[in-house]
């Protein structure tokens, strides 16, 4: 029985590159002074009596480096997609022209990249930590597998592989944050 004791590091690493892939997503919504496709689509709209993504209501391109653009497909709801963005919180006035919707992105000032690069600091501390939670997890297998006989070989042999995959997806969420922090403070 207890050479059949493994340890999942495939799903060790699916759970460590899904806190990647949501740093990524959370790094995406962040502002700098360049337009992304992405910055609006935490943005809900009430569309037809439910709360609705803006990128479902309408097509959303970069034409710019600085501009945002919002083809509504719809007429009726320009109004309500230009009230969701104004009150999103991104501190984007949106400007109409018919049913697209312009989005200007402003200059950023060196106080607020500075406090960009702290929020993005957090994002990235929020997935090392989620990355640290799956180590536990997999650590807490091996014990469980050495309480139910596994070699000292194999528990030293899995505590290894599972320490050097998390060391490898904590260098990549340090990557991540350097490469981002650059995107903000560049001007």
């Amino acid at each position: 029985m207890a050479e059949d004791i493994e340890i999942d590091l495939d799903d060790l690493e699916r759970r460590m590159k899904g806190a990647m892939d949501s740093l990524r997503a959370e790094f995406a919504s962040l502002r700098t002074g360049r337009a992304s496709a992405s910055m609006v689509e935490p943005v809900q709209v009430e569309a037809y009596g439910q709360m609705t993504p803006i990128n479902q209501v309408g097509t959303v391109n970069v034409p710019e480096p600085r501009m945002v653009t919002i083809n509504v497909w719809d007429k009726g709801m320009v109004g309500k997609v230009e009230k969701a963005i104004r009150e999103s919180g991104l501190g984007i006035n949106p400007q109409t022209n018919g049913t697209i919707i312009m989005l200007p992105i402003p200059e950023l000032n060196e106080e607020r990249r500075r406090e960009l690069t702290k929020v993005a600091a957090q994002y990235a501390e929020h997935a090392r930590v989620a990355i640290r939670n799956v180590r536990r997890d997999g650590m807490d297998q091996i014990k469980k597998g050495k309480a139910n006989g596994m070699p000292e070989d194999d528990q030293k042999f899995w505590e290894t592989a599972v320490q050097e995959l998390t060391d490898k997806s904590i260098g990549n969420v340090d990557q991540a944050l350097e490469a981002k922090q650059a995107e903000i403070m560049q001007v």
